[in-house]
């Protein structure tokens, strides 16, 4: 039976293969198909499409999905909204991209003034020095710190100095999930919350916000995923039914920052067969 992988980043954003290396590594995992969906960035995605045809001439079949994952706000909490099969070279996408690059990079530049005075040799420029080619997220800070011997380990890093609660973290401008569904349906892609047991929300809570986004279009959810316990899966999966959204599934493979969870297979009992992306295909 074929596999696919519907949530996977590149170091386009916060992960640390490249776009070239993870087709390279889905062709050895045997996949299918896998979506590329960095964090608020499609930049990856022309250099995956690029590697794909370079194995199709050898004779190896991978479907790169083009895709994205919007951060969105939903009542103080950050919520994800995963875009599969997006025109990802669309002018007013690619502009609403633009715009929100240029809030990031404020808001970056902002904690790096932050960390300053709190006596961390650290910019912006240093950071995109570090990491070039990547939209610079709170991984990446933490990555810095941890590697410049401020902090002990990454996590110290969050809960020391780029946590939501710290005094040097800045919140960004963000788009709403429902924002963020209707742009993906715009841009012809299939939206899909992703992780929602993440969320901590609760189960009415989560149920109002599922009611609001199929409202808006939401097409899937993500009901398979590396942490989920079995009880996780049931209870989404009987939202999904509840709300007649199709099933989504992924490992969220990050590399190196999640060295726990490879990709497609997650801690090793992940599987998202080929039928559950014709699925969604068949909601759109």
């Amino acid at each position: 039976m074929s596999i696919v992988a519907l949530h996977v980043h590149s170091i386009s954003s916060d992960g640390s293969f490249t776009p070239e290396e993870l087709v390279d590594y889905a062709v050895e995992k045997g996949l299918c198909a896998f979506a590329l969906t960095d964090h608020d960035t499609v930049d990856g995605i022309p250099a995956a499409l690029a590697q794909a045809k370079k194995w199709a001439k050898k004779g190896v079949s991978i479907e790169v999905i083009p895709g994205i994952e919007f951060s969105t706000e939903y009542k103080g909490k950050d919520i994800h909204i995963v875009g599969i099969d997006i025109d990802y070279e669309a002018e007013f996408f690619k502009e609403h991209l633009t715009s929100f690059v240029h809030s990031r990079i404020e808001r970056n530049k902002k904690m790096c003034r932050n960390l300053q005075e709190a006596g961390i040799d650290i910019s912006y420029e240093k950071l995109l020095t570090e990491y070039p080619g990547s939209v610079i997220t709170r991984a990446h800070y933490a990555r810095f710190l941890h590697g410049h011997g401020y902090t002990s380990s990454m996590k110290e890093a969050f809960d020391r100095y780029v946590g939501d609660h710290t005094k040097y973290f800045v919140p960004r401008e963000k788009v709403t999930p429902t924002q963020a569904v209707e742009l993906i349906l715009k841009a012809g892609g299939i939206p899909i919350l992703a992780h929602p047991v993440l969320y901590g929300l609760g189960k009415s809570a989560l149920d109002t916000l599922v009611a609001e986004l199929k409202d808006a279009g939401l097409i899937g959810i993500e009901a398979v995923y590396s942490t989920y316990s079995p009880s996780d899966e049931r209870d989404i999966k009987a939202l999904a039914l509840k709300y007649d959204l199709a099933i989504s599934g992924g490992s969220d493979f990050h590399g190196k920052a999640k060295p726990d969870i490879d990709l497609a297979v997650g801690r090793g009992k992940l599987f998202v067969y080929e039928g559950i992306l014709k699925g969604l295909r068949e909601k759109r």
